[in-house]
C-alpha cells in the first residue's frame, strides 16, 4: 500500500510553530530560528545541512526530547510545553528515533537484548513475551546471525541496523533518523534506502501500516529518488525546498551548491 501523495489536509503528526531550536550543549542558544513545519501521515522528508547546522538538535526537538527555545512544538496534537512529563513520554513512544554514529546502543548487552529492552522497560513485558517481536525485528534487519553478539563487537554499519530495529520494536507511527547514510558503503546505503521506502509504503513488520519518515543528511543526492519532501538547515534558518520536482528544477544557488558533487 503506497503512502498518499498529497496529505495537505491531514492532521499533523508533529508540528513546529515559529520554533527556535536550541543547542544541546548550550540550551539557551538558538541554532535555528523561526521554524514552522508540519509532518503529516505518510510523508517522507529529507532535511539537509552542513556540519554544525543544527540537524541533530532539530531532530531531537522534533522527537520531543528537548524543548524549543521559543515557539511551540506539538506531538500528535499535544502542546508539549503544557502537558505532564508522563503524557510527554506516552506521546514520544509513538516516535522511533535512530541516532547517528552507532545508534547509542547498550554495548554491554547483546543485539537481542538491546531489541527487547524497550518492550521490557516501556511495556513491562517478561522475556518470554518479547521473543516473537525480537525475532521479527532481527529478520527484518538481517541480524539473525548477530542476535547473541555484544553490540560492541559489531561495526558501525551493523550497529546502525540494530538501532533501526530497536526504534521499530514498539511499532511507532513516525520514524526519525539522524544522518543514517553517513559512512556507509554502497551496498549498505542501498539496503537502507530500499528498506526505508518499504517502511514508508507499508511494511509487514508494521502490519502494512505506512510509516511517516524524516531523515537528516549531509548530502541530499542519495535521497532525491526516495524522499518526497525536502528542506535545508542553512545559516540558522529553515529552508523548505518543496517536493522532488521543485528540488530538481531549483535555480537557487544554495540548493545547487548543496546538491553539487
Amino acid at each position: 500500500m503506497a503512502a498518499p501523495a498529497d496529505n495537505a489536509s491531514a492532521t499533523p503528526l508533529i508540528e513546529l510553530v515559529d520554533a527556535s531550536i536550541a543547542s544541546a550543549q548550550e540550551p539557551e542558544v538558538a541554532l535555528v530560528a523561526g521554524v514552522s513545519w508540519r509532518l503529516r501521515p505518510g510523508e517522507y522528508w529529507a532535511v539537509g545541512g552542513l556540519d554544525w547546522a543544527g540537524k541533530s538538535d532539530w531532530l531531537t526537538t522534533v522527537a520531543g526530547l528537548q524543548q524549543p527555545v521559543a515557539g511551540a512544538h506539538f506531538l500528535f496534537g499535544w502542546d508539549t510545553a503544557s502537558i505532564t512529563e508522563a503524557e510527554r513520554v506516552a506521546e514520544r513512544l509513538r516516535v522511533g528515533l535512530v541516532f547517528e554514529n552507532g545508534g547509542r546502543l547498550f554495548t554491554h548487552m547483546t543485539v537481542a537484548q538491546n531489541l527487547a529492552l524497550p518492550l521490557r522497560y516501556h511495556r513491562n513485558c517478561p522475556p518470554e513475551e518479547t521473543q516473537e517481536a525480537v525475532e521479527a525485528a532481527l529478520a527484518f534487519a538481517g541480524l539473525n546471525d548477530f542476535a547473541n553478539q555484544m553490540t560492541s563487537q559489531l561495526n558501525r554499519s551493523w550497529r546502525q541496523r540494530v538501532a533501526l530495529a530497536r526504534a521499530l520494536i514498539l511499532q511507532p507511527e513516525v520514524l526519525l533518523l539522524d544522518n543514517p547514510l553517513a559512512g556507509l558503503d554502497p551496498r549498505q546505503t542501498r539496503w537502507w534506502l530500499d528498506t526505508l521506502d518499504a517502511l514508508n509504503a507499508g511494511h509487514p513488520l508494521l502490519a502494512g501500516r505506512p510509516l511517516a519518515l524524516v531523515a537528516t543528511a549531509d548530502d541530499l543526492r542519495p535521497w532525491q529518488a526516495h524522499a518526497r519532501q525536502f528542506a535545508l538547515l542553512q545559516r540558522g534558518r529553515w529552508v523548505d525546498l518543496g517536493g522532488r520536482n521543485d528540488l530538481s528544477a531549483s535555480s537557487d544557488t544554495v540548493v545547487l551548491d548543496f546538491l553539487s558533487a
